[in-house]
């Protein structure tokens, strides 16, 4: 059996149509120019792991062919039912099964002939007892099943000082009550092997309950906690996988993937079990290329092999051993009968074939869209400066009059202090004298800054004269 790691929601006693309505929902879509609908009826509760799709749900007879229900409880644990009493069970319903001892309180994920073919998929023994369905869930049933969930958190985080005070090498990953809460199953991870005698004496005097101790790997504990891999989609080990195979580094050799293990290993710490999804037709392939060791010798040079496209089946061989040089792609076909040619002592022009014709190679500027010239363009460019326009209303005025009195106007206007020192000088070229003192347009002049931290003080203390003094 599968087990599992997350809380049930809320129980529902109706789910039957979409989003839990009991009418009978279906969305018509067009597959190959052909109208087909998909029933809202064939799809499980979506709040769960290992959720199933039942594609055969609007078979007429469908329910009538077996009495059998796939049930599932806390994550990924399901168990297989028979419904003796012929109850009308749907998807969501909340019921009462059989367990040992007392009963169990669970949700009904999928019913029909595909049951059938779920349990084959469990590969349940012919012997296995078949228990079977007692009822609906009552409303005692599912407070109790509330007080029982309700307390299996506290009981994992005592149970985890427990099992460290007796000095046991394992880890308590989670706790699912019984729908009555008389028992406790206990999940636990440990590398080796772990004598929980004591534990078990332990943790039945604690909590007063029958005990069951399940070990789990790391695939399945990840699987119970749930997550998104790095494909963007949900984890395969919380969707459909159940049986876990054990995925090594030839996988990722076959497939030519680089040996990471950042990105080999999984959310479990584990290599990651889409390793083994298409490694076989990698395998396949594979067998339909040269040898990785095979050395092409050509007139120019020796060529050696760098990198190759195993679906496509194109290599690429590089002049140099350690580094990519005069890289040249061929394909499968063209790699055989040049060492053909070679084990006949012959060697030919290149690698590529008479009628091949190179492609011409187009040069792409990478910084066409971005000029590196735009950062020296100047930011402070210089205003244009504004013309005065000439004070009163100018719109009746004749223009040449206008500028004639503009032109007067300027040459009656008195010059400012600050004029050129050419316009400043004597008729003879001399300039001007001012007797020893200050020009009162002229600013004083600046002093010089001292850096010598002795005089510091001094500079603080002397206070600048209001007025220069006269020489």
């Amino acid at each position: 059996m599968d087990q599992e790691n997350q809380q049930y929601d809320q129980p529902e006693q109706t789910t039957s149509g979409c989003g839990g309505c009991q009418s009978d929902c279906q969305l018509k879509f067009t597959l190959n120019d052909r109208n087909s609908t998909f029933s809202a009826n064939a799809v499980g509760p979506q709040d769960q792991q290992l959720n199933t799709y039942d594609w055969l749900a609007e078979v007429p007879t469908n329910y009538q062919t077996t009495q059998m229900v796939e049930v599932q409880f806390k994550n990924t644990r399901k168990g297989y039912y028979k419904n003796s009493t012929n109850l009308p069970l749907e998807k969501g319903d909340i019921v009462a099964v059989e367990s040992q001892p007392g009963h169990d309180i669970g949700r009904i994920t999928l019913t029909g002939q595909l049951v059938e073919l779920q349990l084959k998929k469990a590969k349940l023994k012919p012997d296995t007892e078949i228990k079977r369905v007692y009822r609906k869930a009552k409303p005692v049933d599912l407070e109790k099943w509330e007080q029982a969930k309700a307390r299996e958190h506290e009981t994992m985080i005592r149970s985890r000082e427990i099992a460290k005070s007796l000095q046991l090498e394992m880890k308590i990953g989670d706790v699912e009550y019984q729908g009555d809460g008389n028992k406790a199953i206990f999940y636990y991870i440990a590398d080796g092997r772990v004598d929980f005698r004591q534990l078990i004496k332990v943790l039945a005097e604690t909590f007063r309950v029958r005990i069951e101790m399940k070990q789990i790997g790391a695939r399945q504990e990840a699987g119970r906690i749930g997550g998104i891999g790095p494909c963007g989609r949900e984890l395969c080990c919380a969707t459909w996988m159940t049986n876990f195979v054990s995925v090594s580094t030839n996988a990722a050799r076959n497939q030519d993937i680089s040996l990471n293990p950042q990105k080999l290993a999984g959310q479990c710490a584990k290599l990651k079990c889409c390793l083994n999804y298409e490694v076989d037709c990698y395998v396949e392939a594979l067998k339909r290329l040269p040898a990785r060791q095979v050395q092409l010798e050509t007139q120019d040079s020796i060529y050696y092999y760098f990198k190759a496209d195993i679906l496509s089946g194109t290599i690429t061989y590089s002049t140099d051993k350690q580094i990519p040089a005069n890289l040249v792609s061929i394909s499968n076909k063209r790699a055989f009968e040049i060492i053909k040619m070679n084990k006949a002592g012959e060697k030919p022009l290149r690698l590529h074939d008479d009628d091949y014709v190179e492609p011409s190679k187009e040069n792409v500027d990478l910084l066409s869209q971005d000029d590196l010239t735009r950062f020296d363009q100047r930011i402070n460019k210089k205003r244009p400066q504004k013309r005065r326009k000439p004070q009163g209303d100018n719109k009746s005025r004749d223009p040449q009059q206008e500028g004639g009195e503009v032109r007067e106007r300027t040459e009656n206007r008195p010059r400012p202090k600050n004029q050129n020192r050419k316009q400043q000088r004597n008729s003879d070229g001399a300039k001007p004298q001012n007797n020893g003192q200050r020009r009162p347009d002229s600013r004083p002049p600046k002093k010089r800054q001292n850096n010598n931290p002795k005089n510091d003080k001094k500079n603080v203390d002397s206070k600048p004269s209001s007025a220069p003094k006269a020489e």
